[in-house]
């Protein structure tokens, strides 16, 4: 894992410069962080980001494929099933865990892949304080494809945006005040000049959508959805407008897209770099349990997940359609800290403009952890672990 690079970061490294790069964060967005971010930014190998872009092309092609949409219709849970699905995911993610194989070398593993955006707004500023208060080698980006953090935002705009004015695009989210990402709301308000509002903010006039601003009635055109719909049982008290009718306005991404590219893709996916993964519902003969890790279908950020399975554990589930089983896959302690090595993540980030024949890669995240889980939660109480950036070798 670029060992020369790390050394070098290592030693070049302040509590003082971590310090400001968060306060610089903070001051930026107007409000304080809520998930743990690493003192660490990742050097990934050429190689290795080849190997993960190659197996997110063969899950592209798959995606492409005319029957895709009747293979995954399943996936969309009936009472969330949207009216007005587009023809595809404008915004998509890749997770790659960074493991060893067999012969100890290191390799990605493709562990999780969403039709749904990330923090696209929180990465382009982790980028640029990452640079300020760090020497980055000229040959390393964290962006892809010959995109720049210039023209990482212009085509977020024209995805998001388009031609519509900026008043009738918004950022809808759940109780937005309440999540942990809403910095990254923040800072995707200040580079874009969209407004956030909560999907209690929505109003509802025949077949179109309208937020109040002031005491002005704006009629909305696009949605950036940053809602998990599923979360919405979670708050039973909220009263809200019924989504699943038709209105005149176009979604980025569609909701249906958040079910269609997820783990319910994974068994129908085979790749030398995509984990064995089969529908608990469609297994007819025993399996080595402890090779495996149980997930439901539509969790995110890990929640729900068992890694030490157990039959027991089959046997409670009332639903087995909505669980796989994927095998396990090795997680190598690649990035060394003054703590100990740590695990690593990479979450690609594809985008879908009208008119391309397919999503490209464009930005990254990258997540450490020194626990059985990824992911900011489950590392609360540790150093040198949380959510980060990698930059790659060109």
């Amino acid at each position: 894992m670029q060992q020369a690079l790390r050394t070098f970061f290592l030693k070049e490294y302040s509590n003082e410069k971590y310090a400001a790069y968060l306060s610089e964060i903070e001051s930026f967005a107007q409000t304080k962080l809520e998930f743990r971010v690493a003192e660490t930014p990742v050097f990934i190998s050429k190689d290795l980001k080849l190997k993960m872009e190659e197996t997110a092309d063969a899950v592209i092609e798959f995606i492409k494929e005319k029957d895709f949409k009747k293979l995954t219709d399943q996936s969309i849970p009936m009472e969330f099933k949207m009216p007005g699905e587009n023809d595809f995911p404008q915004l998509m993610v890749f997770d790659f865990g960074i493991c060893k194989n067999k012969a100890g070398e290191i390799e990605p593993q493709l562990i999780e892949m969403q039709g749904f955006p990330s923090l696209f707004g929180f990465q382009y500023l982790c980028d640029a304080l990452t640079k300020k208060y760090n020497s980055i080698p000229e040959n390393y980006d964290s962006y892809l494809n010959g995109y720049k953090g210039d023209s990482y935002i212009q085509l977020l705009k024209e995805i998001i945006i388009g031609n519509e004015d900026l008043s009738s695009v918004v950022l809808l989210e759940i109780l937005p005040q309440q999540q942990k990402t809403l910095i990254d709301f923040k800072i995707t308000e200040k580079i874009l000049g969209i407004k956030t509002i909560c999907i209690t903010d929505l109003i509802a006039i025949d077949n179109k959508l309208f937020y109040k601003n002031s005491e002005n009635l704006i009629q909305i055109k696009r949605i950036f959805n940053r809602m998990v719909f599923d979360d919405l049982s979670k708050f039973p008290e909220l009263k809200h407008i019924d989504l699943t009718k038709e209105y005149q306005v176009e979604w980025v991404t569609h909701p249906n897209w958040f079910y269609r590219i997820s783990k319910y893709m994974l068994p129908f996916t085979h790749h030398r770099y995509i984990p064995e993964t089969y529908f608990l519902n469609e297994i007819k003969y025993p399996v080595p349990l402890h090779e495996f890790v149980l997930k439901p279908l539509f969790s995110y950020a890990g929640m729900g997940v068992i890694i030490n399975v157990s039959q027991n554990d089959i046997d409670q589930i009332k639903d087995p359609e909505n669980w796989i089983l994927q095998r396990k896959v090795e997680y190598a302690e690649v990035v060394q800290t003054p703590v100990g090595n740590s695990k690593l993540e990479i979450r690609l980030f594809y985008f879908w403009k009208e008119g391309w024949d397919k999503p490209i890669a464009v930005h990254n995240l990258a997540r450490l952890s020194q626990g059985e889980m990824i992911g900011t939660r489950y590392n609360q109480d540790k150093t040198w672990v949380g959510g980060t950036i990698a930059y790659f070798e060109k």
